[in-house]
């Protein structure tokens, strides 16, 4: 192989690294804001939206507080904090909004190529648990923006919903569910791709099958990035400089800004979590099932380890999937190196991840459990939900690598983050977003925050095409009610989804 070296003719106004959901959306809204920018695009595989947002490679939730424990907890007074789940729904409008301004603007095209209406449930047994998902539901459903969550500990009501749910359950055990039928299923992989297809008839240059292997400052604050480009015969070297950069990649963000040597991302470490799923093979039991359904955790777990068993929509065809089982391969990407993870450790993170090991033995156990699970193992962990569930109906598949964030906390150690954050330069010249939930579903959030953070003085300029994409920018949906069912309204009827019902 041979290695020619090309210097970049100009430089960009923004490089945006990785071909995945994150730099599409921030392409779509950067492009929108400043169309005469000069945005360039770096994605190491010949496709886009390959990666973890490919459809096959995550359960396509459209996350929302809807249907995830994770986002509800119990005070001491035994009362249930929804706080962040409320906070959670107010970022999955947000997407919703920015969607359906697509779709009006015919940058997006029709919904049900990349967004169907599936209801979100949660599944529980067990005495304490029904208790819990009864109070639960009663509290949530308090609030405007859960107003369509109904309950059920009633076998026959519960098959209504989903009948794999009760075929041939025993009535030994009390078992409940909880339904929301505005709940969504998302391709994310084609909306990325649409969102990219858009960018390039813009004018954004979108290169495949190049990969940034450094980055250095320039002297005038830009940077200047080492890019790899692949041909069937050849690599090149590149070097392109950009006033500002955005690490689009999943886990190996970490290891771009780690090269960007930028002091903001001390103490970060990420734990990569591989995931497969089972995946049923019979069309007639696909067609018994239109529902994403979760379940409890096991304690210490991260949350993208919650099983679930999940009605998807690819392609335009109807597929049901369940898991996740978690392994434990070393990559920060599907298509990696297993030297990824130990490629990352620095002095000022490994003690951080160390002690995020030893005080989290539950996820270490479920981890390792998982991955030494016989396939009757796991198939009886799928007859939690679906009792009825035939050995011959289902075949696993591999999905996404995961990395899961760990941040170092103001005594040393480090701390399991389950959300997803924003890491910038304080100069506003490179920001990544780190973590593995709610990830895809709240991109547009997390992006306004990157524009936010990178872009100050562009604020109030930007704003009022931001509120046009977005009308609710700026505004609390959680504090008010009529803004809130307008708005999901307006988006529902827009993308194809179930009105919100209070009834």
């Amino acid at each position: 192989m041979t290695m020619n070296t090309q210097a970049a003719l100009r430089p960009y106004d923004v490089v945006l690294v990785g071909g995945g959901i994150m730099s599409a959306t921030l392409g779509i809204l950067l492009k929108q804001v400043e169309p005469t920018w000069s945005i360039a695009v770096y994605e190491r595989l010949p496709e886009l939206g390959a990666e973890a947002s490919a459809a096959w490679n995550n359960a396509g939730t459209g996350h929302a507080g809807l249907c995830e424990f994770d986002y509800t907890g119990e005070n001491p007074d035994g009362s249930v904090n929804i706080t962040r789940a409320v906070a959670l729904n107010e970022q999955f409008q947000q997407s919703r909004q920015l969607w359906a301004s697509l779709v009006e603007a015919e940058i997006l095209g029709k919904p049900d190529t990349f967004i169907n209406p599936v209801p979100h449930m949660t599944l529980v047994h067990g005495t304490e648990d029904v208790d819990y998902l009864r109070r639960r539901q009663e509290t949530m459903s308090a609030h405007h923006l859960f107003e369509s969550m109904r309950f059920s500990s009633e076998s026959k009501v519960i098959e209504g919903w989903a009948p794999l749910l009760t075929e041939r359950r025993g009535l030994y055990e009390p078992f409940a569910a909880t339904r929301d039928s505005t709940g969504s299923d998302i391709d994310f992989g084609a909306l990325t791709r649409q969102m990219f297809e858009h960018l390039e008839s813009a004018g954004v240059e979108i290169h495949r099958r190049c990969e940034v292997r450094g980055l250095r400052k320039n002297n005038d604050g830009s940077w200047q990035l080492r890019i790899h480009q692949f041909t069937d015969n050849d690599r090149l070297t590149r070097r392109v400089d950009a006033r500002f950069v955005f690490a689009g990649t999943g886990g190996w963000a970490l290891k771009l800004l780690q090269q960007a040597g930028i002091p903001e991302v001390h103490g970060y470490g990420l734990v990569p979590v591989s995931s497969r799923f089972l995946r049923c093979d019979n069309p007639e039991v696909i067609e018994q099932h239109d529902a994403k359904v979760y379940g409890r955790a096991a304690p210490g777990a991260p949350p993208i380890s919650v099983p679930h068993l999940d009605s998807r929509v690819i392609d335009g065809k109807r597929a049901l999937l369940f898991g996740p089982y978690a392994g434990a391969i070393p990559k920060f990407l599907r298509t990696g190196s297993i030297l990824d993870a130990p490629a990352a450790l620095r002095p000022h993170n490994v003690a951080p991840i160390a002690s995020m090991v030893k005080s989290n033995p539950g996820l270490m156990w479920q981890v390792l459990s998982q991955v030494t699970a016989t396939r009757g193992r796991k198939l009886a962990a799928l007859r939690e939900f679906a009792p009825a569930a035939a050995v011959g109906d289902w075949s696993m598949v591999t999905a996404g690598q995961y990395a899961q964030l760990v941040q170092r906390a103001a005594d040393g150690r480090g701390v399991l983050q389950f959300d997803t954050e924003v890491i910038a330069a304080p100069d506003g010249s490179i920001a990544a977003v780190l973590g593995a939930a709610p990830g895809a579903a709240t991109a547009p959030a997390m992006l306004l925050e990157v524009l936010e953070r990178s872009f100050p003085r562009y604020r109030r300029i930007w704003a009022p095409r931001l509120r046009e994409l977005i009308p609710t920018l700026g505004s609390s949906l959680a504090g008010d009610a009529r803004l809130a069912r307008r708005t999901m309204v307006r988006t529902a009827e827009t993308l194809g989804l179930e009105l919100p019902n209070a009834g």
